[in-house]
């Protein structure tokens, strides 16, 4: 044992050694080095857990992921954090949850409604469709490009069971009203805090609303795993469902390696089953498996310990661009937070004016030439799509702001590996372009 401790160290200062020889930074060059819109911050102590997490050889969910799950949850401020292999099969998961049978009369079924914006990723509408729900579109606002809240009472039906919103960009969507609204028409209300960790509406963290919330840790998120996710939630039974169907739809809920959590293992009746059919082997739920492996969880340890930072940063290089892009809003519409909020940024979205003397297009393809990449918010309208051309959807209103959004509008990066130098060069130009005009 204590050998294997020597050999653990010594790997560990081995990879401290690699990680500073392999991936020093270059120097940056303007208009030559390449500006990501996103990126992964990381050094020797996420190398470090993965490469120890290995030497582990559990490879499934372990002691990472325990570790993880509850130090998320305690910094969200939720009882509970399940972790899974994607923010997209986070919504999965909680979406399908609110299908289950367990939940008796707020159960959702096929044809019910749910209320979300045609704005966005499409794994925010994905697994709405995919559980044959009925998405319901309504428009955002300008500056935060957030769902219309104050039009979502209006959009109610007697199919209405839900409302599923994403944090645009980490900007917090208007929580008070929807959940006053969700409240009083007993409607289930799931947060899309994917781009969102780390965001505060009204001393609250963005997370801690909703019965459900979901997060991503994708490369381009506030942390990373490279891949995984995780649902969040305070309800014990939604917890309890969401593990069903995360872990093949099994009734069971014992961890991984573990056998009898529930001391029942062989004396319970289910279904059409005999009775005492083990427990571990019934199914209770049409799930999947969408576990996380440890190796991902450990590498997720080390970038908890860093998110501190990585918000503090997003905000600082977000204020940044704001300053210095401010006198140009005769052609530009920037972004605004949400009131009572201090958004955790995921980029800083910049829309074209429909009279300015320049197209959205002309500006990305000036910053694109000089190595500054740019991204669209996401699928633009969504019902534009091809993938979605002969799908069921309702529309509430109309979806022009969406439509703008669609058209003239771009983000540029906040990450925190974007130093002075390279937001200098981002801002100059920027300017430049404009100034010529």
């Amino acid at each position: 044992m204590a050998m294997a401790k020597t050999l653990r160290k010594k790997i560990q200062a081995d990879v401290k050694r690699l990680c500073r020889l392999s991936f020093a930074k270059a120097k940056f060059v303007p208009g030559q080095t390449p500006v990501s819109y996103a990126g992964r911050v990381y050094d020797e102590k996420e190398m470090f857990n993965l490469v120890d997490a290995s030497l582990d050889f559990w490879l499934t969910a372990g002691r990472y992921a325990a570790e993880f799950e509850k130090r998320l949850a305690e910094f969200i401020k939720v009882k509970y954090c399940l972790l899974t292999n994607s923010g997209s099969s986070a919504n999965l998961l909680a979406i399908s949850a609110l299908t289950s049978p367990l939940l008796k009369e707020r159960q959702l079924k096929k044809g019910d409604e749910v209320i979300t914006t045609a704005c966005g990723f499409p794994t925010t509408l994905n697994p709405i469709l995919q559980n044959n729900l009925v998405p319901v579109f309504i428009d955002v606002e300008l500056g935060t490009y957030n769902i219309r809240a104050e039009l979502v009472e209006r959009a109610i039906t007697k199919k209405t069971k839900a409302i599923f919103v994403p944090h645009t960009l980490g900007n917090p969507a208007n929580i008070a009203l929807i959940l006053k609204i969700a409240k009083k028409y007993n409607l289930w209300f799931i947060e899309d805090n994917c781009d969102a960790l780390g965001s505060i509406y009204k001393g609250r963290l963005t997370g801690s609303f909703g019965d459900i919330a979901t997060c991503s840790f994708y490369p381009a998120h506030h942390i990373t795993m490279g891949e995984g996710g995780a649902v969040l939630t305070s309800n014990p039974l939604l917890k309890r469902i969401i593990m069903s169907f995360r872990d093949w739809g099994r009734d069971c809920y014992c961890g991984p390696g573990l056998d009898n959590t529930c001391r029942k293992r062989f004396s319970q009746k289910f279904g059409n089953l005999p009775q005492g059919y083990d427990h571990k082997y019934v199914y209770s739920h049409i799930g999947y498996n969408l576990k996380v492996t440890d190796m991902q969880a450990a590498v997720g340890v080390a970038q908890l310990d860093k998110l501190g930072g990585f918000i503090k940063s997003r905000r600082e290089n977000f204020s940044f661009l704001k300053k210095s892009l401010k006198g140009y809003q005769k052609y530009l519409v920037l972004p605004e937070p949400s009131e009572e909020s201090m958004p955790s940024w995921f980029g800083f979205p910049i829309l074209v004016k429909e009279n300015a003397p320049f197209t959205r297009n002309g500006l990305v393809t000036y910053l694109e030439q000089r190595k500054i990449a740019t991204r669209m918010l996401f699928g633009g309208n969504l019902t534009k799509q091809p993938a979605y051309e002969d799908t069921r959807y309702r529309i509430f209103g109309s979806l022009q702001h969406t439509d703008m959004v669609m058209n003239n509008l771009f983000w540029i990066g906040v990450y925190p590996g974007l130093k002075l130098e390279q937001l200098t060069y981002m801002k100059n130009t920027i300017i430049g372009f404009l100034e010529k005009i």
